[in-house]
């Protein structure tokens, strides 16, 4: 009885704790999936780092808005990711007519992200690409990167709550936006950018 009464208590408590969503989906299923669990699409995810810093609102041509999450971490942890951990690269929308493209980078996961844009080869889909013995992936033919905290361009990696942008010319195609931080992209953070012709 006591049991059953202690059980009771800490699963009240617990739901009491809960400030986000998140949602649950299939395996295999869409929006995003990681390990059965899938970020909310809108802000409110359970777990996330509040952003400290905003983009320009005058960034020049289309404007992708990416989100990195990485789900069951927290501040405290730090070093290599480990493989199979749940993380989340998003980007909206995902298909943008050429020209301009104005990368928009929110890291509300725990850990430090960046986000590189890399060409896709004909018939190739997102990820496919083959980390090697760094957990990175090959990052040949990269056309821009944004790994600045509260700052455009490359930098040391978008901490932790920061934002980081960058603006890039794009002629029509396939692209995989990742993050190729060690072990990132095996973890999920990577998705398809379709550049249409305008």
């Amino acid at each position: 009885l006591r049991l059953g009464v202690t059980v009771a208590a800490v699963g009240a408590l617990l739901a009491g704790c809960s400030s986000g969503t998140v949602t649950t989906t299939p395996m295999g299923g869409s929006g995003g999936v990681m390990g059965g669990m899938r970020a909310a699409s809108t802000p409110g995810v359970g777990m996330v780092a509040p952003l400290s810093c905003s983009a320009p609102t005058d960034l020049p041509g289309e404007r992708v808005t990416v989100r990195l999450v990485d789900m069951g971490m927290s501040r405290m942890m730090g070093g290599v990711a480990p493989m199979g951990a749940r993380m989340l690269l998003t980007a909206d929308p995902a298909t943008v007519p050429t020209g301009q493209v104005s990368f928009v980078v929110d890291n509300t996961g725990w850990r430090t992200h960046e986000v590189v844009i890399l060409p896709l080869a004909p018939g190739a889909a997102a990820g496919q690409r083959v980390p090697g013995s760094d957990g990175k992936v090959d990052e040949t033919g990269s056309l821009g990167e944004v790994s600045g905290s509260c700052a455009a361009g490359a930098g040391d990696g978008i901490a932790s709550g920061a934002v980081g942008w960058a603006t890039v010319t794009l002629p029509p195609g396939h692209y995989e936006l990742v993050c190729n931080l060690a072990n990132h992209y095996a973890d999920g953070m990577r998705q398809q950018l379709d550049i249409t012709t305008s």
